[in-house]
């Protein structure tokens, strides 16, 4: 289980190592393009969302028209 906890020193180092192999001059390109994914992501999870969502609120007043001719209709 100890394994599985990452602790400050260990993040400083991967932060140095990334730095190393990318440069100063790239890394903020890299954060601007992640931060770019990163809203389009949460775009794309809120549209779902909302698609998800609108069907469940139609249904009710779909069933209830649905449901009325039956109703009514001899048969």
């Amino acid at each position: 289980m100890t394994l599985l906890m990452i602790g400050a020193p260990e993040i400083i180092i991967i932060l140095l190592i990334v730095l190393l192999l990318f440069g100063g001059k790239k890394i903020p390109e890299l954060m601007k393009g992640l931060g770019k994914g990163v809203k389009s992501f949460k775009q794309g999870m809120n549209e779902m969302e909302e698609e998800v969502k609108r069907p469940l609120e139609e249904q009710p007043s779909q069933s209830a028209s649905e449901e009325s001719p039956t109703k009514d209709g001899d048969e």
